[in-house]
């Protein structure tokens, strides 16, 4: 991907900068991690659903964070020591550690999540706060507003 330099824009533009921001991470699109693989669907009107297959961790092994806007995963597996004496052969489920970020628009809250299945589920729902949503103004009735005259004395 080709390389642009954003800061001329950076000098000419107030307020942009949390979308010049979003443009510098797209550069860096094609080392996106692809683990551990996420669904993302719609549940309602403004209901999603986050889910990621985290198979073989616990409750305990998962850390959910949400700071300005951003939603971070962790998966970090704690080793069982000398429990485990059995020799695997071949070892094809993933037991890395991870570390997986989303980026939420405004107003998207998290609501909860649950651990099902070796699927972590995470609920979201977009909530618009009422200063911000679209408004209706009626149009008065056909009489215009009384006009005020004032008599000058000659």
């Amino acid at each position: 991907m080709r390389q642009y330099d954003l800061a001329p824009l950076y000098r000419n533009t107030v307020g942009f900068d949390r979308l010049f921001s979003m443009l510098d991470q797209l550069g860096g699109v094609e080392a996106a991690p692809s683990y551990p693989p996420y669904n993302i669907e719609r549940t309602g009107e403004t209901s999603y659903r986050i889910s990621i297959a985290v198979a073989g961790f616990t409750q305990d092994d998962l850390n959910i964070e949400v700071k300005e806007n951003a939603l971070t995963v962790r998966g970090d597996r704690k080793t069982e020591a000398s429990d485990n004496k059995a020799d695997v052969l071949y070892q094809g489920i993933a037991a890395r550690s991870f570390e997986r970020r989303f980026q939420l628009a405004d107003y998207v809250q998290v609501t909860g999540a649950s651990l099902e299945n070796g699927l972590l589920h995470l609920d979201l729902v977009r909530e618009i706060p009422e200063a911000k949503k679209v408004r209706r103004i009626e149009i008065g009735g056909g009489r215009a507003s009384p006009r005020i005259e004032s008599k000058l004395a000659a």
